[in-house]
């Protein structure tokens, strides 16, 4: 498998943000670039905007100015794709319509050489319904960079039906050369990235819904819980509600509404009022003028207890207990009765970790009366914060006890209504389960949907390499007790997840 060699030109046909960034990257890895759009002035402004982000290159230390220089002498712009008949390379970052894209393919189909291959940076257009016009179908593949394309690791390979292999591999080669981060991906709705991250933003969005927490607290949550670099409200607001929601909306329609891709009410009124996030200035956060972020809830200090009794293993959580230890609290360790979870018990309240269940529910079927449950953070050892729920017969001072003793460790605590799942164990399940999916029905290998949602997202951990971490038996658990409770078709359990449940194997043995 080898890239394509330097001398080979690349063509880039849409000279904004995204195809200026495209023509950047390739440029910078020594190959001739033509970049080409019917609009002048669409071309003065990509190529300044390369300029502008070698220059900073080189201001940062981090390119010689000959290198900027020559990386800048092998753009050449371009009106008339006949200019670009030598390309071998044609990449179009265009609007996506399927119709406007078969039209371009079929014109670089005649411009230029059989041996060509073609490619489309589309992030949710079918490569298989683009390629059905052309005679060579098998040379057109999906290069799906992300924004802005300098900068973000990763690329998505995408074969359609038709796409030879040998294509599909040339092109991988050729974006792992140009320093990418590379996956291979099957053309079906969303690839990879905007199908597996829908969960992201449809959980915060219920949670939200349920009037279980406010943005500011869900947001904090997964950010600094979890240890996503921004929680999904923030998200929203920075990509626009109007983008977010049309892929969301896409997705569903493709996958002929299954229920798993369910628009959101909330973000459609918020689309409809106008209220785009960022770039309108104001979304679920307000961006005007002197206006000030609302601040995550956190629990009022006090009284932490001198000493606790660890009853088993909290798992995951278990860090928590040397964290408490070294904040000068004593623990006591007893075994957990056969088969159970382990929990803390810190006055007369009993922490555990969270299986899905509310904590009514779960403290009325196991005979509890004062239950605090515990949210999933990426590590307990550290985080600066913990989400916290109880049931609904659960006392004031047991509540106190157990907050004031981990606020003794040195955490703020965050109160949500009691509501299956919590905020970060909910959505950490539903990634898994949606990458397991994608697993299942080929679209990508494990190892592939880790890397495209760690590079594509910036996620903190692959979504299956935290089932494994987790243990998958607890996410199966988690999804049959979401789908038990709602009663959705939404929680529903993939199947290799059901099967690697029993069998207890690992997504990256």
């Amino acid at each position: 498998m080898a890239a394509l060699d330097r001398k080979v030109k690349v063509l880039v046909i849409g000279a904004g943000a995204m195809g200026a960034g495209i023509a950047h990257v390739a440029a910078l890895a020594g190959h001739a670039v033509y970049l080409y759009d019917t609009r002048v002035e669409a071309i003065d402004k990509g190529l300044g905007g390369i300029a502008k982000d070698l220059e900073f290159l080189v201001s940062k230390g981090k390119l010689e100015a000959a290198e900027r220089d020559a990386t800048m002498a092998r753009l050449t712009a371009v009106t008339d794709l006949a200019a670009a008949s030598d390309a071998g390379l044609a990449i179009e970052a265009i609007v996506e319509n399927l119709e406007i894209k078969q039209k371009l393919f079929l014109q670089l189909e005649e411009l230029l050489g059989a041996e060509a291959i073609l490619a489309s940076n589309t992030s949710s257009l079918s490569i298989t319904a683009m390629g059905a016009p052309l005679a060579r179908p098998e040379r057109l593949a999906g290069v799906h960079f992300f924004n802005p394309a300098p900068r973000m690791k990763l690329v998505e390979i995408v074969s359609g039906l038709a796409t030879d292999r040998e294509v599909a591999n040339t092109l991988y080669a050729t974006a792992k050369a140009w320093g990418k981060v590379v996956v291979h991906a099957k053309s079906t709705p969303g690839f990879i990235v905007n199908r597996v991250a829908r969960p992201f933003y449809a959980e915060g969005l219920r949670v939200l819904n349920e009037c279980a927490a406010e943005p500011a607290t869900i947001d904090a949550a997964m950010r600094e819980c979890c240890g996503f670099p921004m929680g999904p409200f923030e998200l929203m607001d920075l990509i626009g509600h109007d983008v977010n929601y049309a892929v969301t909306r896409s997705v569903f329609d493709a996958y002929f509404g299954d229920k798993r891709f369910t628009p959101s009410l909330i973000q459609q009124d918020l689309v409809l009022a106008g209220r785009l996030g960022r770039k309108s200035g104001r979304g679920f956060y307000d961006y005007g003028a002197g206006a000030e972020k609302p601040l995550a809830r956190t629990e009022a200090n006090a009284s932490a207890e001198r000493s606790v009794t660890a009853v088993g293993s909290l798992g995951v959580a278990e860090p928590l207990v040397a964290r408490l230890e070294a904040a000068g609290v004593g623990v006591t360790r007893k075994a957990a009765p056969a088969g159970e979870a382990g929990w803390l018990e810190i006055g007369r309240g009993r922490l555990m970790l969270s299986d899905g269940r509310t904590a009514t529910c779960r403290a009325a079927e196991e005979g509890l009366s004062n239950l605090v449950l515990l949210d999933l953070c990426l590590d307990y050892a550290t985080t600066p914060r913990l989400v916290l729920t109880r049931n609904d017969h659960c006392g004031l001072g047991a509540w106190n006890a157990v907050v004031g003793t981990l606020q003794q460790a040195g955490v703020a605590v965050s109160r949500i209504d009691d509501i299956a799942g919590m905020i970060g164990l909910r959505t950490v399940a539903m990634l898994a389960n949606e990458g397991a999916d994608a697993v299942l029905q080929g679209i990508g290998s494990a190892a592939d949907i880790d890397l495209a949602m760690r590079f594509g997202t910036n996620y903190p951990k692959g979504p299956l390499a935290w089932a494994d971490q987790l243990g998958v038996r607890l996410v199966a658990r988690v999804l049959r007790n979401l789908g038990a409770h709602y009663g959705e078709e939404r929680y529903r359990v993939s199947p290799l997840i059901l099967r690697m449940s029993h069998s207890g194997d690992s997504f990256h043995d």
